[in-house]
């Protein structure tokens, strides 16, 4: 689009100058704005987020090469994302709490992949009886710490038979493979802003993970932080980017 519009604007300036009209310039387009550092990196983890998890899927891959690498932080954020208000959390490892965030997290994605295939499948095919106990399960949440152990060890088989039956349906229908390829190609899309340079924020939505006065990034659908010298992950806004 901008190579088609750049060919029409020198079109114009020929013709003007064949005519011998006589027209003020365009006004020359500002440079653009040269981000810090720092911006560049956060950005960059987030790209490398959306490309490790386009190859193949695979939330808990794409989570361990760009999230915060600090337990308390993980931990702190798997307890504001997923819902269980009536467990005694105390009672729960870091290793079961972050995997429930991560299976959570990778069986949305794979539901909502089928979800958005009704229009092309027949509903028989697309909601077969496994995957409306897949479903039902999601949606009842744990009230004790041993419901929760318990749902964690579903969540790991429900999340490998939503993606078997995803892959079949992709490998059966043209328009689910080619709606998988259009998520995709969505995650691949964040550049730089050149018109204006990002600055931190402080007062993170989830004073456990973050001090009021800690400063983070907020980068499109994410928000990033330094961490050991590197930017890291700590968030991502689902909802707001889909397809």
């Amino acid at each position: 689009m901008i190579k088609k519009c750049c060919s029409i604007l020198l079109c114009l300036i020929a013709l003007a100058n064949v005519s011998g009209q006589t027209r003020s310039r365009p006004a020359q387009k500002k440079p653009a704005v040269k981000q810090p550092a720092e911006v560049v990196e956060a950005y960059a983890v987030c790209r490398e987020f959306q490309r490790l998890f386009g190859e193949d899927l695979d939330f808990d891959r794409a989570y361990e090469a760009t999230f915060t690498k600090d337990p308390a932080r993980r931990r702190a954020i798997a307890r504001a994302e997923i819902e269980v208000n009536d467990v005694d959390l105390s009672q729960i490892d870091d290793a079961t709490l972050i995997g429930i965030y991560k299976d959570e997290t990778q069986l949305f994605w794979l539901l909502i992949l089928i979800m958005a295939a009704d229009e092309h499948v027949p509903k028989a095919e697309l909601l077969t009886d496994e995957i409306n106990s897949v479903y039902d399960r999601f949606r009842v949440r744990p009230k004790t710490p041993a419901e929760l152990r318990e749902y964690a060890a579903e969540l790991k088989q429900d999340v490998m038979i939503v993606r078997a039956h995803l892959n079949q349906l992709a490998a059966k229908h043209d328009s689910v493979a080619e709606q998988i390829q259009k998520m995709k190609k969505g995650l691949a899309d964040l550049k730089l802003p050149d018109t204006f340079v990002v600055q931190p924020l402080t007062s993170y939505r989830n004073t456990n993970v973050l001090r009021a006065n800690e400063k983070y990034y907020d980068i499109g659908n994410y928000e990033v932080i330094r961490e050991n010298g590197e930017m890291k992950i700590i968030g991502i806004r689902f909802f707001t980017r889909l397809f």
